[in-house]
């Protein structure tokens, strides 16, 4: 599929140096930045999953622990 993406030109120079020096184009960099950051997204959305039975504290006992500890 083909689209039109806007990018700072600072950015832009220095993503068409980067495919130069890898010998790739700057479409499959583009590409690839964003499959990495989905991938990333989803292993957040897995890990919050496995998460979801863990017991929680609110954040004002959390400040109270801390507090008693020497922390804050």
């Amino acid at each position: 599929m083909r689209t039109t993406v806007t990018i700072n030109d600072k950015v832009y120079q220095a993503l068409k140096l980067r495919a130069v020096q890898s010998n790739q184009t700057v479409s499959a960099l583009v590409e690839d930045a964003i499959k990495y950051q989905l991938l990333e997204d989803m292993e957040d959305i897995e890990d919050a999953k496995r998460r979801e039975q863990e017991p929680t504290e609110s954040f004002d006992e959390l400040v109270k622990q801390f507090r008693a500890e020497g922390l804050l």
